[in-house]
């Protein structure tokens, strides 16, 4: 379909000329509008619909129209591409968006801790005050984004209707994605259907269509932690019991109070969660302004003590199925769950136990650290963190002592390249990888002396045309070699010249034979290695010049006992078979 609908032009108007992307509920494309000079670009995305059936497709025709409102709200947000137009062709619904020039956030991400820089910490606190601005706005219109992640937030580096201010903002864009434009006909989203890009940023009720405001404060969350870890949602690991995710890292330069708002973020459980954009917002500002204490304004963060957690959100929209709409009326005023989650962050004593252990950890020390592990409170925030770490450095530990084990015993053995291999299997713990390394850079010296030594005697094997002898000495140098390259070239070379000179052999032995000398034929047959391309030839010509050979020295010898009369039978019998035997003799020679 997508390489179909390139060229062609809706409603006479939008003519398609490139596919831009996938999304979770449809196929967005580039297109120019032919009806205004210049031909401006836009954005059309094809919506995908969930049942061909006349009576559904009445319904969502009826949807599609009701929702246009919606999406021209939406559109009036600087930070929101402008809807330009709704419409359907084909039974097939479309919507037509202002195209935004820049590059996705994608780009200034940092990618698996090696390209890019961290952010820092305020870079994140003022990435996410932006982004909550906007989806405060959308959720405000009764509306939840659903695919929020770093390929949807553009950096807009042109500005085609001369607003300075809009320039360099992020905008939020894809809404062909909002859960109101799938129509409810299928409340859960299969695995298959999700684009690759999306996976890890999509929080787990999506997955069985219970799908609420704060499933895009979850995708926000994962954008943050990416940027401050380097590391991409699928990159981290989960808590197998409480499905957590495990993203703080000792080498993480985040503070306790952020760290905290980050976790509430991104919580398994969506009650557990922040409930609203707002929260999230009024936690954050409250960071910055703590930074500026002469910008405090004390009435804007009094937190009220008793709340309840998971106030009862508002009837769903029947225009919207699976989705919380009425956001403005039914928004959550901070919860005691986020109040207990600012006055109870973990203490920086707390954290600096868990840095001692890790400390311990990586000086050899195991039961050390895991005693330290244990000293911290069940009350704490990094509790969950610091039993994680006590399995998971059990389990690393005896990763590590088994590699190193496997790596002194190839080192005792002379296998070098063994002792390299295992020794990229030990975990990252300082104190095994230390001692790791001090037979690695051993083994390494030796693989050297080693390699210098099979190169000399390949090179002296093949200065006498002994070119299998040499390659069987080349395929005895280590992979891990410094001298690959010239291992390979030595082997394609003298692989090549063993293939000539059999093949020489071959010609050689043809016109030995030509002229009966059936014993300097055989020996050069004999001389062609069994792996050469004309070895299966020199097989056959070999059976058969032995048979020959010997047929021919039998000749000789009857030949000579003629001359002296010393082999003929007395018997007429025997006489008589003799000398068949020998004209046989003369007939094979004579072929």
């Amino acid at each position: 379909m997508t390489n179909h609908i390139i060229g062609k032009l809706l409603q006479g108007r939008y003519k398609i000329v490139q596919s831009l992307s996938a999304g979770l509920f449809g196929q967005t494309y580039i297109a120019v509008d032919v009806d205004y000079p210049k031909n401006p670009k836009c954005v059309v995305k094809q919506i995908k619909v969930s049942s061909s059936e006349c009576s559904d497709l009445d319904i969502l025709r009826l949807l599609f129209q009701t929702e246009t409102q919606t999406l021209k709200l939406l559109g009036s947000h600087q930070q929101i591409p402008e809807f330009i137009a709704c419409f359907e062709e084909n039974e097939r619904f479309y919507l037509v968006q202002e195209c935004i020039e820049g590059h996705a956030l994608t780009a200034e991400l940092p990618i698996d801790q090696q390209w890019g820089c961290l952010w820092s910490e305020r870079e994140v606190v003022e990435f996410l005050i932006d982004v909550l601005g906007i989806l405060e706005f959308v959720h405000s219109q009764g509306v939840i984004h659903c695919d929020i992640k770093p390929e949807n937030l553009i950096r807009r580096t042109s500005d085609a209707y001369g607003n300075a201010e809009a320039l360099h903002k992020l905008v939020l864009i894809d809404f062909g994605s909002i859960q109101s434009i799938d129509f409810g006909i299928c409340a859960e989203l299969p695995i298959y259907r999700i684009p690759v890009t999306s996976l890890g940023y999509i929080p787990p009720e999506q997955f069985i269509g219970q799908t609420q405001p704060n499933s895009d404060i979850y995708a926000l969350g994962m954008i943050a932690i990416q940027a401050l870890t380097g590391l991409e949602p699928l990159q981290l690991k989960t808590d197998p019991h409480t499905k957590e995710i495990f993203w703080r890292f000792e080498n993480t330069p985040v503070n306790d109070y952020l760290a905290a708002v980050l976790s509430q973020m991104i919580r398994y459980n969506y009650q557990d969660r922040f409930q609203s954009v707002g929260e999230v917002l009024r936690v954050l500002k409250q960071m910055v302004w703590e930074t500026q204490p002469s910008q405090i304004l004390e009435a804007d963060f009094q937190f009220p003590l008793e709340v309840a957690k998971n106030p009862t959100s508002g009837n769903s929209s029947s225009l919207l199925t699976g989705m919380k709409v009425g956001l403005a009326a039914n928004s959550l005023v901070m919860g005691f769950g986020v109040y207990s989650l600012v006055n109870t962050a973990p203490a920086y004593s707390e954290t600096d136990t868990l840095y001692k252990a890790t400390k311990e950890y990586q000086a050899g020390d195991l039961e050390e650290a895991i005693a330290i592990v244990k000293s911290i409170p069940s009350h704490s925030n990094v509790y969950p963190e610091a039993q994680a770490k006590i399995e998971e450095w059990q389990e690393q530990w005896q990763v590590a002592a088994q590699q190193y084990q496997i790596a002194e015993t190839a080192f005792a053995n002379s296998k070098w390249s063994y002792v390299l291999d295992a020794a990229t299997k030990v975990p990252k713990i300082s104190y095994w990888q230390s001692k790791t390394n001090k037979l690695v850079q051993q083994a390494s010296v030796n693989i050297e002396a080693q390699t210098q030594y099979l190169l000399a005697k390949a090179y002296e094997s093949a200065d006498i045309r002994d070119f299998s002898t040499a390659l069987k000495y080349l395929r005895q140098i280590p992979k891990e070699s410094h001298a690959g390259a010239l291992v390979q070239d030595k082997l394609a070379e003298y692989n090549r010249k063993r293939q000539i000179r059999a093949a020489y052999f071959l010609q050689k032995a043809y016109k030995k034979a030509s002229i009966g000398d059936f014993n300097r034929a055989v020996k050069f047959l004999r001389n062609i290695p069994s792996d050469t391309l004309v070895y299966a030839q020199a097989q056959v010509k070999l059976n058969e010049y032995t048979q020959k050979q010997r047929l021919l020295s039998d000749n000789q010898k009857v030949a000579s006992a003629k001359r002296t009369n010393s082999f003929v039978p007395k018997n007429s019998a025997t006489k008589i078979e003799y000398l068949q035997g020998v004209n046989s003799l003369q007939e094979v020679n004579i072929r």
